[in-house]
């Protein structure tokens, strides 16, 4: 059987209610966002069609049916502690903001909206005071917003009065979650992606229902209520993106990770690895050294070309507020020191914002390009 789909601007106010419909079955599903038309019909359970560029930049619709982004709001209100009230403050066109209107439909709640613009610690503050009162408050941010709201007193007071605040979209520093928690902030980090209707695991730990298992080459694979029934027209991209295990259907992602005592780490894109000197150097674990560092409020490591060494590791940082920026020395010393002398960077890049794509992703190309110019500015 099929159903109707259609384009809704992604409107909280004109796509809850159509929302609420395509989960019920009541209504046709919907594509959120200003993307144009779409292809007009789909199996009859999937709810939403989201759009996502992947990392490739190919566009794609992935197929969320009703069933998958249910399971996904009732593992969710399960671990956090109960359905309770939410605050959108991410775009609804995606999976993590889409996700904040399917559990407050499902919890019978209305979600409390951040005023449109750009995003403002002033705004955010504004929304947490129009929230109801009764009941648990939760919300979902990406790491960009969450280093903006703890610079600012007022606005990590109002992230005080949330049960959990979901942190996910892009890797998050450990010092940034250090420095949240210290501040009484309850954050629970998360990974998922459109194709897992969002976070799937959380802190490291899959919610129920959901499994997570390495294959030869270290990519993560996920299975569960949760994954998408595909993607809008393209077998070609089911058929790379979901492979059979033991019977079991799972989603093949471009992640790597390890297991350290039960809990999950991601440690990056397998396509984000630099080959520096011979010697592989996946980004993440040497971001999360560079966080750590006084003076770094966000960082992207990136690999630059070099004659010498294939590919030349360099640290792009945005510094902190009042605190001067690390010198490449120290930065080289500390990561030498955590993880050895080949992963550390060979040059530092000191910016006033990092480029993103989506809501909070770190764009890598545009930051390699960034590098790359200031470095043929600055050749020493």
């Amino acid at each position: 059987m099929i159903r109707p789909l259609r384009d809704v601007p992604a409107r909280p106010d004109l796509l809850l209610p159509a929302l609420a419909a395509a989960l019920t079955g009541a209504g046709p599903a919907v594509a959120p966002g200003p993307a144009g038309p779409v292809p007009g019909d789909v199996g009859d359970d999937v709810a939403a069609v989201v759009r996502t560029s992947g990392s490739t930049g190919e566009p794609r619709g992935v197929l969320l049916s009703a069933t998958a982004l249910r399971a996904s709001a009732a593992a969710t209100h399960d671990r956090l502690g109960g359905p309770g009230h939410w605050l959108l403050a991410l775009p609804t066109d995606h999976v993590a903001g889409l996700q904040v209107l399917v559990r407050s439909v499902l919890a019978g709640t209305a979600p409390t909206v951040v005023a449109p613009g750009p995003f403002r610690a002033a705004t955010f503050v504004a929304a947490v005071g129009a929230m109801p009162a009764d009941g648990p408050r939760y919300t979902s941010l990406v790491p960009t917003q969450l280093v903006r709201l703890l610079a600012d007193d007022a606005a990590t007071d109002a992230l005080r009065s949330f049960g959990s605040v979901l942190l996910g979209g892009a890797a998050s520093a450990p010092d940034l979650l250090a420095r949240a928690r210290d501040a009484g902030v309850e954050v629970v980090t998360t990974y998922g992606m459109t194709e897992t209707c969002g976070g799937c695991v959380y802190d490291g730990t899959p919610l129920h229902g959901v499994s997570v298992r390495l294959d030869d080459e270290g990519r993560i694979l996920l299975a569960g209520p949760v994954l998408a029934d595909g993607y809008l027209g393209r077998p070609d991209l089911d058929a790379d993106a979901f492979v059979q295990v033991d019977g079991v259907r799972y989603l093949r992602t471009s992640d790597l990770g390890s297991w350290s005592d039960g809990v999950l780490r991601v440690l990056g894109r397998a396509d984000d690895v630099l080959l520096s000197g011979g010697a592989n150097v996946p980004p993440g674990p040497v971001e999360a050294v560079v966080a750590a560092l006084p003076g770094v409020a966000e960082v992207c490591v990136v690999g630059v070309p070099d004659a010498e060494w294939g590919q030349a590791v360099v640290a792009v940082v945005v510094g902190r507020a009042g605190t001067p920026a690390p010198t490449l020395h120290e930065v080289r010393a500390a990561v030498t020191d955590r993880l050895g002398a080949a992963h550390a960077p060979r040059h530092l890049v000191v910016t006033d914002s990092l480029p993103v794509r989506g809501p909070g992703k770190i764009d890598r190309r545009a930051a390699t390009q960034l590098a790359t110019r200031h470095l043929e500015r600055n050749p020493t």
